[in-house]
């Protein structure tokens, strides 16, 4: 093990030597080649969610609010009551490392080690931890056409590897080509948009199951419960939902 460690540090050196990788945040040389595009000082500033930390427990958006451990299962933010997930987590806020990420990731179909172990950290947290089915927020084909990948299965791939859970790709379709979402469109446009945009093809796949949607962002919380809705009416027992990171709040991202 010590020797492996050695070697891989060995390599980062060689690496960054001879084929040097400027952080995406701050400009600074990227030492090793497990943090992806962004440097390890800025990783270490991005805020990642953890186990003491105060979310809302349906939607997981953050609060500052004190409260105790018993107590933090049913703190409520009011936005997402009408949602149809059971629950959502992300790895943390979309800044710094994150969002230089998940930008990467939209050009790149490729996951760096560091945000596969966050995803697999996080997925393993109460309540996502009860899920037993993976599946990605499916691109409409033409979208996928036009990018080349689904970056919602990148990383659903890298998750069900670590966590040895099965995938599904092929259940869950994206039947209606919507807009992208521009800044500043509110939560309603963004809903009234993706309604019917999901449907399931192979429910016998899906019923009685506990399903964990992945996808990037998780940012009004529109996509990812359209897509549970049709989870649901396909017999899913819960639907829950793993995104990279999330907007601080419903109106921003």
């Amino acid at each position: 093990m010590l020797g492996t460690s050695l070697a891989s540090h060995l390599y980062d050196a060689a690496l960054a030597l001879v084929y040097p990788q400027a952080c995406e945040v701050c400009g600074v040389s990227v030492e090793s080649r497990h943090d992806g595009i962004v440097c390890a000082a800025c990783w270490n500033r991005t805020r990642l969610f953890g186990q003491d930390d105060t979310l809302c427990g349906k939607c997981g958006l953050f609060t500052e609010a004190t409260v105790s451990k018993e107590n933090r299962e049913r703190i409520r933010c009011g936005h997402c009551d009408d949602d149809m997930f059971t629950a959502a987590r992300a790895c943390g806020f979309y800044e710094d490392a994150l969002r230089a990420s998940i930008l990467e990731l939209k050009r790149q179909p490729r996951v760096a080690q560091r945000l596969a172990r966050l995803m697999l950290d996080t997925s393993q947290r109460q309540p996502v931890n009860r899920a037993d089915l993976i599946i990605p927020v499916p691109l409409h084909p033409s979208r996928e056409r036009e990018r080349g990948f689904n970056q919602a299965a990148l990383l659903a791939r890298e998750l069900a590897r670590l966590s040895h859970l099965p995938l599904d790709e092929r259940s869950v379709l994206r039947s209606v080509h919507t807009e992208r979402h521009r800044a500043g469109v509110d939560s309603k446009a963004r809903r009234d948009s993706v309604a019917k945009a999901f449907a399931v093809r192979r429910p016998e796949s899906i019923k009685g199951r506990r399903v964990l949607l992945v996808d990037d962002v998780f940012t009004t919380g529109a996509t990812v419960s359209a897509c549970a809705a049709v989870l649901k009416e396909a017999g899913a027992e819960e639907v829950f939902v793993l995104t990279i990171a999330r907007a601080s709040s419903f109106q921003s991202g």
